[in-house]
């Protein structure tokens, strides 16, 4: 494979305007290092012909290569999010070149099969660790590091949810409202009578249209998704107030407490600032209310901000673009988002200077932390539900082809639900870690990661390429009983026909 060139946005544009007659491109592309500038808002492709400057995504700079020997430490956050992955589709779908790729979201929207922990096991996750050659350096190496959440529901009294939905004017769009009330009615009908449900809407005002409604009186719950409209301004500040009064009033002792805030990204926070916002997010977190965000649309998407709620308010965040998705998220994935087994869960990986040269972790790139937060327990981290895995890949340069000792010791640490200090789980990755002939999972997970370089215009793809890419995820399709990992290769050919 030969040296790529970066696909910039002039290229990108250039590719638009003469399929589509689009004017009006920006010119944005790789600083001069070859990484992506942080830059702007980027416009996204609108099928009616406009460019939307206003959709907003994470500037966090990639991660670079360290010196295993001065840095042997690496310290990040757990992320189980999905966003960027179904966010990427959308964009791919529409026939525009993808922005926002956080490649940890890429690679953890897909199951792999590492053993889940038995019921006999000390800790509610496993470790499961693989090295393997770099896909896109001959000259590197991959470790993989997965963990793997118990698939056991734990008993709960119930939950108590507060639907907090945007209606402002800008939802009026078929991938919007409609969207959102056929997805809301696919989450109802899982709900029974232990389950409470309010509903909160929000655009020039905020306004109750349910409390405290039997999760079992899905007719009356869906009837009042069905009459829900979109009109007037954006202005999420106190609905989000009402929604959190409500779930502490409906509060249920002993079970799952959750606000749900769905809204196409545009959420204005009125008179309150971002910081006030979040440290209300982060109070009620504190009294065992958590949010969890879900996107919708194009055109204003607030990506950054959305992720940002989410990850202050204990809560996960994925984006819905077609009900496909919204099955996976809201009925097949349920029990992962509401029945949390492991909160506050930290990576810290320490390399061996005699086996590595020098690393670098792939994607994560708002997820580090500093080392010392890793043993300090009131410094808040990403949240692991029933059934869910956190996979993250670091890229190696070693210092031999063969090691002789252990590449690195992975520390964990996380607290029990309600807990307040954390246990600590170690596995050390010895060099027979090492194979040359990984597993499917390895092999494909790898080839999401490769794509994800490309797509990320990362300064760091190597010989990374689409077409490699999707022979690899090909050839590592396994047990595909959704058709998830094919349709990612339909969207890395998507990808390279736009690239083309």
């Amino acid at each position: 494979m030969g040296q790529r060139t970066p696909f910039t946005r002039m290229g990108t544009c250039l590719g638009l305007v003469i399929l589509m007659g689009v004017a009006g491109c920006t010119t944005d592309g790789p600083g001069p290092s070859g990484q992506a500038a942080n830059r702007q808002p980027e416009p996204a492709y609108s099928p009616e012909g406009s460019w939307y400057p206003a959709e907003e995504y994470d500037s966090s700079p990639e991660q670079p290569f360290v010196h295993a020997a001065q840095t042997p430490l690496s310290t990040f956050s757990a992320d189980v999010d999905t966003a960027s992955y179904s966010n990427l589709r959308r964009q791919l779908r529409m026939g525009q070149a993808p922005v926002g790729v956080r490649i940890e979201e890429l690679v953890n929207y897909f199951d792999y099969g590492y053993r889940a922990p038995g019921p006999d096991d000390a800790h509610p996750f496993s470790v499961t660790t693989e090295v393997a050659a770099a896909p896109w350096n001959n000259e590197h190496q991959l470790a993989m590091i997965g963990v793997q959440a118990t698939r056991a529901i734990p008993t709960t009294e119930g939950n108590n949810i507060v639907f907090l939905l945007d209606v402002s004017g800008s939802m009026d769009s078929p991938d919007k409202l409609p969207l959102l009330k056929d997805s809301f009615s696919l989450l109802v009908d899982g709900l029974g009578p232990k389950d409470v449900v309010s509903i909160v809407t929000y655009a020039g005002s905020d306004r109750v249209v349910a409390d405290s409604v039997r999760g079992s009186d899905h007719g009356r719950i869906k009837a009042i998704l069905g009459d829900l409209t979109a009109g007037g301004t954006t202005a999420g500040a106190k609905g989000l107030t009402t929604a959190y009064e409500l779930a502490r009033k409906n509060f249920i002792t002993g079970g799952n407490n959750r606000v749900i805030l769905a809204t196409d990204g545009d959420f204005n926070v009125g008179p309150s600032s971002d910081a006030e916002m979040l440290s209300l997010i982060e109070e009620q977190r504190g009294s065992g209310v958590y949010i969890s965000v879900l996107g919708f649309g194009m055109g204003n998407l607030k990506d950054s901000k959305m992720e940002t709620i989410a990850d202050h308010g204990n809560g996960n965040y994925a984006y819905i673009d077609t009900l496909a998705e919204a099955k996976k998220v809201l009925v097949d994935e349920f029990d992962s988002t509401m029945f949390v087994v492991a909160q506050d869960l930290k990576l810290q990986v320490e390399f061996n200077p005699d086996v590595v040269s020098q690393y670098r972790l792939i994607g994560y790139n708002n997820r580090v932390l500093d080392d010392e937060d890793f043993a300090d327990d009131t410094k808040d981290a990403g949240d692991v539900g029933a059934g869910h895995s956190v996979t993250a890949f670091y890229e190696i340069v070693p210092v031999s082809a063969k090691p002789s000792g252990d590449y690195m010791t992975v520390s964990v640490r996380y607290k029990k639900p309600g807990q307040q200090t954390s246990q600590l789980v170690q596995a050390s990755v010895p060099a027979a870690a090492w194979t040359a002939t990984p597993s499917e999972d390895f092999r494909f997970a790898s080839a999401v990661a490769e794509f994800g370089l490309v797509a990320s215009e990362s300064q760091y793809q190597g010989n990374a390429s689409p077409s490699h890419a999707a022979q690899q995820a090909k050839e590592a399709l396994g047990r595909d009983p959704y058709r998830l990992r094919a349709e990612f290769v339909e969207l890395v050919g998507q990808y390279s026909q736009i690239a083309g």
